[in-house]
């Protein structure tokens, strides 16, 4: 696969280097009029690249030594920048760490850091004033690519800035150093610049004292935000830029080592866009013996994206997309009419009954199917101890909860599968990876027939369903994410909140289910 788009009931998969994805296909024509993409799309591309890291990140090297490496990755860019420019391109955002690597200590990354000055203290084009702060070179590169493409360039390095012993946060050596996104527009000018927040095992930088909350201006799409990677699952900057800066299009470097069955890249990066109505655009690394892969330009409505865990290479996607996205909703949904939709409104009711085609059905919410009642079991899923129930036959009701979050599931599915699927529910605080209070009702494909194996990393999956998934939560922060089998994106038929429960629904699947879930962020209680 090479890249795919998925929409509302389609899919489509594309066997071209670098293609040019549209909203209605496949475009290798001429770039399109500016006022056409003014008034409502713009053409944006995310690169995931295959960096050339560092043999041994732990030596002290020069600075020469470190401009050699970056030189190299910074000339693949350069061929995507040209690439882009060529398909009409006016946004490009490249991945976290993609320039210098990973795995340093604050010692060996010191070479590979640029200095960085503050944009809204010095209004700065480092293509045209390349001698105007000493240890820039990368800034420069970069600059001189947004010229060159004529376009608004997002880039993640690492930056140092000295400090003063009177300064109570200043590290014992005299500086900062961050991971950092830059952002230049279409004339090299650098724009702004984010500073990362939310660290994951990353001892070679800083947290900021304050938090960044970047937002730059485009003349094609009005604001942008900036976060990077594990920012994703986090109120600060990510919520704060949504809710107070009110902005629709999201830029994001990410480096993201996929987790199965719930935050898989794409899994996340999707769902985010359909919970918060914006446009993300997320570039992540590509080394998939670590299980990084993952990007894509994600709208409410639909996604375009490369994961491939078998190629090498990374991937050029482009896309044009909405400027004014429009959020998911009602609009989206089937009719309300339908059978499964009223059997799931009775029971949010609290009605004793299901009406189940030709036959009257039991599906009392305190014990449905008492005298069949499934077993509830416990596994391990992403670290955490889930209570869960099988999935059993053709049709059903099932209910599981733990610690006052109560998930249902009322299923169909076309024919019996010999897989074995679970219904699971965990409320409490996320401990191993990054600490964070979650509450999450999810649909999983289990590793194998035994209890034990659900929460098993998983990619197929044959299982089809009907499904509507609800929980009683806590919090309005909700990511809804959906995973089918051969790692793709199907999106809901609708979702949102019904009588204080947040639902998913989803009918006519057209690849077998891995994970249906929605995954609740308590950020309060962190």
């Amino acid at each position: 696969m090479v890249c795919v788009m998925s929409g509302a009931g389609r899919q489509l998969v594309l066997v071209l280097c670098g293609c040019w994805v549209m909203a209605l296909g496949v475009h290798a024509g001429p770039r399109l009029g500016a006022e056409q993409l003014q008034a409502e799309s713009y053409v944006a591309a995310v690169f995931e690249h295959r960096s050339v890291l560092s043999p041994d990140p732990l030596a002290l090297t020069s600075r020469q030594q470190a401009l050699e490496l970056m030189t190299q990755n910074l000339d693949i860019y350069e061929q995507q920048v040209t690439a882009a420019a060529r398909k009409g391109v006016q946004i490009i955002v490249f991945p976290e760490d993609g320039i210098h690597g990973f795995n340093f200590t604050r010692t060996s990354i010191y070479p590979f850091l640029d200095f960085m000055p503050s944009p809204q203290l010095v209004r700065w084009n480092p293509c045209l004033e390349p001698h105007r702060f000493n240890d820039t070179e990368v800034l420069q590169r970069l600059s001189c690519m947004a010229i060159r493409g004529s376009m608004f360039l997002v880039a993640n390095l690492g930056t140092k800035q000295p400090c003063h012993s009177s300064d109570p946060g200043c590290p014992h050596d005299g500086r900062y150093q961050f991971n950092t996104n830059v952002v230049f527009s279409s004339n090299g000018t650098l724009v702004d610049r984010y500073r990362k927040h939310n660290l994951y095992f990353e001892a070679a930088f800083d947290t900021p004292l304050q938090v960044d909350h970047t937002v730059f201006d485009t003349p094609f799409a009005g604001k942008f935000g900036v976060f990077t990677c594990f920012d994703i699952l986090f109120f600060e900057p990510t919520i704060r830029l949504l809710r107070d800066y009110e902005v629709k299009h999201i830029v994001y470097p990410t480096a993201w080592m996929n987790q199965l069955p719930l935050l898989a890249g794409i899994q996340i990066q999707s769902a985010f866009a359909v919970a918060f109505g914006a446009n993300i655009l997320a570039a992540n690394i590509h080394h998939p013996s670590l299980g990084m892969t993952g990007s894509g330009i994600h709208t409410p409505l639909k996604s375009f994206w490369y994961h491939n865990m078998e190629n090498p290479e990374g991937r050029l996607l482009v896309a044009q997309i909405a400027s004014n996205p429009v959020g998911f909703g009602a609009d989206n949904a089937t009719g309300d009419t339908d059978p499964s939709h009223r059997k799931f409104l009775k029971l949010l009711a609290g009605d004793p009954y299901c009406e189940k085609d030709a036959q009257e059905v039991h599906c009392d919410g305190a014990a449905p199917w008492s005298e069949h009642a499934p077993p509830t079991f416990h596994a391990e899923m992403m670290y955490d101890n889930f209570t869960l129930v099988p999935v059993w036959g053709q049709e059903g009701y099932l209910q599981v909860c733990a610690s006052g979050l109560c998930c249902h599931l009322l299923y169909q599915r076309p024919t019996q599968s010999s897989e074995l699927y679970a219904l699971g529910v965990f409320h409490g605080l996320h401990t191993v990876h990054g600490t964070y209070y979650i509450q999450v009702c999810a649909l999983v494909k289990c590793g194998g027939l035994g209890f034990d194996t659900c929460g098993q990393e998983i990619t197929e999956a044959a299982g089809l369903f009907d499904f509507h998934l609800w929980g009683n939560f806590s919090t309005s922060y909700i990511f809804p994410l959906f995973l089918t089998s051969g790692m793709t994106l199907e999106r809901p038929d609708r979702l949102g909140w019904e009588n204080e429960h947040y639902f998913l629904r989803k009918s006519r699947l057209t690849s077998g289910l891995v994970t249906a879930a929605l995954y609740g962020r308590w950020y309060e209680r962190d």
